[in-house]
């Protein structure tokens, strides 16, 4: 197999510089794509590393996309308590607007043109429509059935006959990478709400057509 890198350039950001600065909820979503994209793709390595098989980096790419879905559903659960609505939408917006932008880079560098970035925020909000219906504790983390379903999602892209060891891939992803990926989430997000430093002021408007759902209740505006 013929193996391009999968770029992580962008991944050199400040995080949350300067004690006592107040930051717009859109710009720590930015902040925190830093973080999302690092996870999710340490964890494609991990998975490789553990035998599973990527047939190209595009491959690899769409299981990016998924842990990065899980990623972003993740830090709206965490915020949706903590954070006025309004707020949280505009956090969440900007993390997947971001994402969004990483994701096409990187597609573009594997696929050419095309509009991968309609792709990526229309998968964002199908699986935030899908995340939405399974259970969430704020003390214990996600359910087994919500890290059932990051395993069942990129276990859509990643099983081949040929590559026996791909098909326990969910268990991998529901016993071991779902877990740490919250851990690490769980972690940054402790950071960012227990500054204090998220300005709370209501956002004007949204930078991308990112529908959060409340939990349990399926898309808004649909």
């Amino acid at each position: 197999m013929t193996r391009t890198r999968v770029r992580g350039r962008f991944l050199r950001t400040k995080w949350w510089s300067g004690k006592g600065k107040i930051r717009t909820a859109s710009e720590q979503g930015g902040a925190l794509a830093f973080i999302a994209w690092r996870v999710a793709y340490e964890t494609a390595i991990t998975l490789h590393g553990e035998d599973y098989v990527y047939r190209d980096d595009g491959q690899r790419l769409d299981v990016i996309a998924e842990f990065l879905a899980f990623i972003v559903h993740l830090v709206d659960r965490i915020s949706c308590e903590q954070l006025p609505d309004e707020v949280r939408d505009k956090l969440i917006n900007a993390l997947g607007s971001k994402l969004a932008r990483h994701m096409e880079d990187n597609r573009f560098d594997w696929e050419g043109p095309g509009d991968h970035r309609t792709s990526f925020i229309s998968l964002l909000n199908r699986r935030l429509d899908g995340y939405a219906e399974e259970s969430f504790d704020h003390e214990a983390g996600p359910g087994y059935g919500m890290y059932r379903h990051a395993g069942h999602c990129v276990q859509q892209h990643m099983y081949e006959e040929d590559a026996h060891d791909n098909r326990w891939i969910i268990d991998q992803v529901m016993d071991i990478e779902g877990p740490e990926i919250y851990g690490k989430i769980h972690k940054a997000m402790r950071n960012l709400l227990d500054t204090g430093s998220v300005d709370l002021t209501p956002p004007a408007e949204l930078e991308d057509d990112i529908r959060i759902p409340k939990p349990g209740q399926g898309v808004i505006g649909e």
